[in-house]
């Protein structure tokens, strides 16, 4: 089953997109968003096939900032920016492979399985 690590500051988005990735048959590893940090997984215990990242968090930390953390544990894991904007914001062109604007449980499934197949074509 792929993995996918969902990183958002919202518990309660954590826990929808958990429930519907869940349902499209993935496994998700959560990653809550603190106001200075974010607790990523170690690679060495858990091998994540697509990362789902917020795009507006309420923190210190910008979306960019957690996208260079998680180049730096998951190098060439596809980052997929989840966020309520109706197109991929500008700023997050040079680290998403893809956009998915909340609220659109079967584009996100469609979006992320195709993230996957590329992950693991690449391994």
């Amino acid at each position: 089953m792929p993995t996918i690590l969902l990183i958002d500051d919202d518990p309660s988005q954590l826990k929808l997109y958990t429930w519907i990735l869940q349902r499209g048959s993935f496994a998700v590893v959560q990653a809550l968003v603190g106001s200075t940090s974010v607790d990523l997984p170690d690679p060495a215990n858990v091998s994540v096939d697509v990362v789902l990242l917020d795009f507006r968090l309420s923190s210190q930390l910008t979306a960019a900032d957690i996208a260079g953390l998680v180049r730096a544990k998951f190098p060439n894991v596809p980052i997929i920016v989840l966020s309520e904007l109706l197109f991929m914001p500008e700023d997050a062109r040079a680290y998403a492979s893809g956009f998915v604007p909340k609220g659109e449980p079967e584009k996100l499934l469609k979006t992320v399985s195709a993230a996957v197949t590329l992950s693991q074509s690449r391994r």
